[in-house]
């Protein structure tokens, strides 16, 4: 990998997860770590990323590590991974179901594919909201709550309150960051609350992950890893990962694009 290329993958990496350690970044690019540091030097010189202590921190997001990524921004991200994924995963979703979405942009792809059959669907997003509108077979359910611009989805209290009163067969959700050890995570407290009430009022946790969210820690836990029922990600997760999930009873799907 040329110097520029590395570059490049490292602004990539640390603005999808909104931070990023040195020895992640060691690992993905093959270099040591005194190389990567001296990468984060020069690239914060550039005004791409901020160095933080042991890594590196997005300059899209807040000095507290808690802003999101812009919607529009977000959909562009991997965008053929997540459709690939959403396509798969709605080959889960059977007449009847009743089905929590979370708000990210591949439960979006799946809200526009899912074809006009009887179901329930539960979500925090006004995008799929929006998606679903159309389909007449389709009862949707919003949470309501405090709205997040940047994710067109609501958070908060009320958000999670509302969640209370509903039971679903499905949660499919996505997340910034998925570690073996350290479980599921997100970049923002708020949207990580919403998750952990969907994962408490579902029969099956279904995680939606493109392969470029594995061996992350993002700034907030939602769940330990033993709370996913499946994993549908694609092709780029290697085998060793693969072989960690299955071992600890999480079947996954790797989609091909």
């Amino acid at each position: 990998m040329l110097v520029a290329e590395r570059y490049e993958k490292i602004v990539e990496w640390v603005d999808a997860q909104g931070s990023m350690r040195v020895t992640e970044l060691s690992e993905r690019c093959g270099v040591t770590e005194e190389t990567i540091r001296r990468d984060l030097d020069k690239l914060e010189q550039a005004g791409r990323l901020r160095r933080s202590h042991g890594g590196a921190v997005s300059v899209k997001y807040k000095e507290e590590g808690q802003a999101e990524i812009p919607y529009p921004e977000r959909a562009i991200t991997h965008a053929e991974e997540k459709r690939r994924i959403a396509e798969e995963a709605i080959k889960m979703v059977q007449p009847g179901d009743r089905i929590a979405l979370d708000a990210s942009t591949t439960a979006w792809y799946m809200a526009a594919g899912l074809p006009n059959i009887q179901l329930t669907v539960l979500t925090n997003s006004i995008k799929v909201a929006a998606e679903l509108s159309s389909k007449e077979q389709i009862r949707v359910i919003a949470t309501g709550g405090q709205l997040a611009s940047k994710s067109l989805s609501f958070v908060g209290p009320l958000a999670e309150r509302s969640l209370d009163a509903y039971h679903v067969d499905k949660v499919f959700l996505s997340c910034k960051g998925v570690h073996l050890t350290k479980g599921i995570s997100e970049s923002n407290e708020l949207q990580a609350l919403v998750k952990q009430k969907m994962i408490s009022i579902a029969d099956e946790v279904i995680l939606l992950a493109d392969s470029s969210k594995f061996d992350i820690q993002a700034f907030t836990r939602v769940a330990e890893l033993s709370s996913v029922t499946q994993v549908i990600t694609d092709v780029g997760l290697n085998e060793e990962l693969v072989s960690a999930l299955n071992e600890q009873s999480i079947p996954c799907k790797r989609v091909y694009l």
